[in-house]
């Protein structure tokens, strides 16, 4: 094992996947790769009293279907790296207490996969394990209910929002040789472009996952042409043609060879706004399409970019001036209104021109019961809003919903709506 420019581990001995295996919710299974998945559940709780149960549940039945197919026992793994999206890595402790192997717990967001798989090979290159196990989980339930809102509460999204996959997967590293060789990893930087709203994770994530692509070539001194497939984690449908655009611009065509996990998990006519995500996202489509396409001889060589976010309640609600200032330092190499113009144009395009999604509105951090405008901010119809104005979730939601579409019409201020227009009758009023 060595390091190769900046970024890049190379794992010149020979690092091997010799057994990978994924379970899934409902939707997944019913989804393009329901087939390659080795466990399927019809129902969200998996036959379990609660979603966190029926998420370490997963788990585990994607870790014990691994080592079966690896012909191993738990006793004979060295190592067992793994994280979700739950506080303290809940799942992964539970499901590590039940294995008699020693734990090391990593959080990366929806990056986990790829970090667990990473991080476990290294240890395997570097002699301090014989075998490693890799695993990661989500739940779609127990996700939005910690991120965002829980999903009987019924919120509605917009469409640049992604759709928590409800799966787990695993990955057997190990110095035998399998069917599928680790050759290097690249380690990603955090990157910021400033983007705030935990309904839009696509366009967040974009550019860590085209500055992570964009150093794993200038390291190994490759370019797209060498990969049969390039895959980004849960990027859905706005993050991925960001993507392609950012590495566009700095002369890396990716356009016949690139690939959204969040986008291959679900059928077009399947309900996941803008596409999959969640650490079980890239997981269960690495370990379990992927790898058997790559076995089957679809592919020759992949590489799986795994991005995550921060979402954390109390550090954006507490505003201090040293996360303002890292927004402000980041964005200097990142032009944040290139990105929101690409968002908007994906909105507008899929939307059909009816209610274009006004980007100059912030949100406030994800799971907020009560989001807020910033003394900055707009509403849609260009009228500045009162600082500070704090909404309840209703109140929010109408507001800015009469503002979007009294913009999209084109009405002047105080000209009623009829009732053909809107379906209610509305009049413009102060905010």
């Amino acid at each position: 094992m060595k390091r190769v420019g900046k970024q890049t581990w190379v794992f010149d001995d020979g690092v091997y996947i010799q057994a990978a295996a994924a379970a899934v919710g409902p939707l997944e299974a019913d989804g393009p790769l329901g087939s390659y998945f080795d466990v399927c559940h019809r129902d969200l709780y998996c036959g379990e009293a609660t979603w966190e149960l029926a998420e370490r549940r997963l788990m585990r039945e994607a870790v014990d279907c691994c080592l079966q197919k690896a012909g191993v026992s738990a006793e004979e793994v060295d190592l067992f790296l793994a994280g979700d999206l739950l506080n303290q890595n809940a799942t992964s402790n539970y499901v590590a207490r039940e294995l008699p192997i020693p734990f090391l717990c990593l959080f990366g967001a929806c990056s986990t996969s790829m970090q667990t798989l990473a991080a476990a090979a290294a240890f395997v290159a570097g002699g301090l394990a014989d075998r490693a196990l890799a695993a990661t989980s989500s739940h779609n339930a127990t996700a939005e209910r910690q991120f965002r809102y829980p999903t009987e509460l019924g919120v509605q999204k917009p469409k640049t929002a992604t759709f928590t996959v409800t799966g787990a997967g695993a990955a057997l590293v190990g110095r035998a040789p399998g069917r599928w060789r680790v050759r290097a990893a690249t380690i990603g930087k955090v990157v910021d472009a400033g983007l705030k709203n935990p309904l839009d994770m696509g366009a967040a994530m974009a550019p860590a996952a085209a500055d992570t692509i964009e150093q794993h070539f200038r390291d190994l001194g490759v370019s797209p042409g060498d990969y049969d497939l390039i895959v980004t984690g849960d990027l859905s449908r706005v993050g991925s043609v960001i993507v392609r655009e950012l590495l566009a611009e700095s002369g890396y065509d990716v356009t016949d060879v690139y690939n959204d996990c969040g986008m291959m998990i679900y059928r077009p006519d399947q309900k996941v706004f803008a596409g999959g995500s969640g650490c079980a996202c890239s997981a269960v489509v690495t370990y379990g399409y992927l790898l058997q396409e790559l076995a089957r001889g679809t592919f020759r060589r992949l590489f799986v970019v795994a991005t995550g976010a921060l979402l954390s309640q109390t550090m954006v609600q507490q505003n201090s001036r040293s996360q303002r200032s890292l927004t402000a330092s980041s964005s200097k190499r990142l032009d944040r209104s290139r990105i929101c113009r690409r968002r908007t144009s994906f909105i507008w395009e899929r939307s059909g021109g009816n209610v274009i999604w006004n980007t100059s509105v912030p949100f406030s951090p994800a799971g907020s019961c009560a989001p807020s405008f910033s003394s900055s901010s707009t509403a849609a119809n260009g009228r500045r809003l009162a600082s500070p104005v704090r909404l309840s979730s209703l109140a929010y939601s109408l507001a800015l919903a009469a503002s979007m579409i009294h913009s999209s019409l084109g009405l002047a201020p105080g000209r009623r709506c009829r009732y053909a227009d809107l379906g209610i009758g509305w009049r413009k009023g102060p905010w």
